[in-house]
């Protein structure tokens, strides 16, 4: 017991990251000169590995910007999609920019209902609201509207919730058309620029 308190005692704390003008690309699959990437799997693109749902290692306020397409609905929505976007409001900057894009499920279920779509293109749709399933992460956990996500973002302090039609960040899943549809719901929102604290959320 003696040993244990010890080694607490002594053991490193935590340094925090704080890079000026960190741009943060979450679940991104390639390397940017002007973007750090986080992603929960390993590999020779990533900077920092660990869940979208623990950016403790990001100091508060010292993230300029956070992209995360195709991410949001891995998440499940009673627990993780929330602490995942106060995560994100924490780290940003007052006024700090945050791009997500996730399947729309208005869209997809338009498509889904189509009578005149093929058997094979109803499986494709019905694998976008779901998830590919091809590893422990590629399943959705949350379908997301403009109004759903909206809700979310706004309850966690996001202000300025805008949808686009294109982030003009990366050439990914946000930009993705099927049977001439886009499928993707992409929203830009902003953390307040000041005033309330992160306490207030």
């Amino acid at each position: 017991m003696l040993g244990a308190l010890l080694r607490n005692l002594v053991r490193p704390k935590k340094t925090l990251i704080a890079h000026p003008n960190l741009r943060l690309h979450i679940g991104g699959k390639a390397r940017h000169p002007d973007w750090r990437v986080l992603d929960v799997l390993p590999g020779d693109h990533v900077d920092f590995v660990g869940p979208c749902t623990d950016l403790s290692r990001f100091a508060d306020s010292s993230i300029t910007e956070i992209y995360a397409s195709h991410v949001l609905e891995h998440l499940g929505y009673q627990a993780d999609l929330p602490r995942a976007l106060a995560e994100f409001r924490r780290a940003l900057i007052p006024g700090g920019l945050l791009r997500v894009s996730v399947p729309d499920l208005t869209t997809l279920c338009t498509l889904f209902l189509d009578p005149e779509l093929a058997d094979r293109d109803r499986f494709n749709v019905m694998r976008m609201i779901f998830g590919g399933q091809l590893d422990a992460a590629d399943f959705h956990r949350v379908g997301l509207t403009e109004e759903i996500l909206a809700v979310y973002l706004r309850s966690a302090g996001f202000v300025d919730v805008v949808r686009v039609q294109d982030l003009a960040a990366f050439n990914d899943m946000s930009r993705f058309v099927y049977k001439d549809t886009p499928i993707s719901l992409n929203v830009t929102a902003r953390k307040p620029a000041a005033a309330a604290s992160d306490d207030d959320c």
